[in-house]
């Protein structure tokens, strides 16, 4: 049995990453992995049972390290402009530093491998940015919408600058470009402007939250016994002297 090398498989996860960037995960291959890793065909599957197995423990190795970075004094029960504000900074100083790591995980998540890949990793990183969402709503910072609007307007914005950052320009035409922290903090601002409930809104979310509460006290009410009490009922328990038993009656 060949013993396994930590350099060599290593090497295989970086090539991988590399060439997913560069040419897609369409134009990855096997042969292209080992060729760049310097292995034989052979020698990959003593590392990995197949080139999906491969790119789902590189997408799940890279992602746990941005996830850590991304929880970097970050705390779900932060009030939300503070939250996304440290999200902001911890997402943008992790792409900055390990573009190329980011841009295979965007890859990732459009493939079909992605949801595999999310029974096999934690969900801790998940649960913990709904929570955050949650709070928000419940305190009324953060407006109601689909997972997929929010999302579009919470970090698509983000993204899209760090994208452009990383190519060192932006639109064509536009010339050169570098993200600083300025125009970080101006974005930033603009999308606290657009996810943070007005004062009518607020005000009619507290309208509908009192409906719910008043529509949930109307239902009646089952005492221990399992009987409805009704408005203006009274149950009284008498004893019956002759049998020892008690009864009830509902007045």
């Amino acid at each position: 049995m060949r013993l396994r090398d930590p350099s060599k498989e290593k090497a295989i996860r970086r090539k991988a990453m590399e060439i997913a960037v560069k040419d897609g995960l369409d134009g990855l291959s096997l042969n292209k992995v080992a060729r760049a890793a310097k292995i034989s065909a052979s020698t990959f599957y003593i590392y990995f049972e197949d080139l999906d197995d491969l790119l789902v423990q590189v997408y799940l190795d890279e992602s746990e390290k941005a996830f850590a970075a991304m929880m970097e004094n970050f705390d779900p029960e932060l009030p939300f402009a503070q939250g996304l504000r440290v999200q902001w900074f911890n997402r943008a100083r992790y792409y900055m530093k390990n573009p190329q790591a980011m841009l295979f995980l965007e890859q990732f998540k459009h493939s079909p491998l992605h949801e595999r890949a999310l029974t096999l990793g934690s969900s801790a990183f998940r649960e913990a940015m709904q929570a955050f969402v949650r709070g928000a709503i419940q305190r009324r910072e953060l407006i109601r919408l689909p997972l997929e609007a929010y999302w579009a307007i919470a970090f698509a914005p983000l993204y899209q600058l760090l994208k452009f950052h990383s190519q060192g320009k932006s639109l064509p035409g536009a010339g050169k470009f570098t993200l600083e922290e300025p125009l970080l903090l101006k974005t930033l601002d603009l999308v606290l402007k657009a996810l943070t409930p007005t004062a009518e809104e607020t005000y009619a979310d507290a309208l509908r939250a009192d409906d719910a509460t008043a529509r949930e006290n109307e239902k009646p009410k089952k005492t221990p016994s399992g009987i409805d009490a009704k408005p203006g009922a009274r149950n009284d328990t008498r004893s019956d002297t002759r049998t020892g038993t008690s009864r009830k009656k509902a007045r």
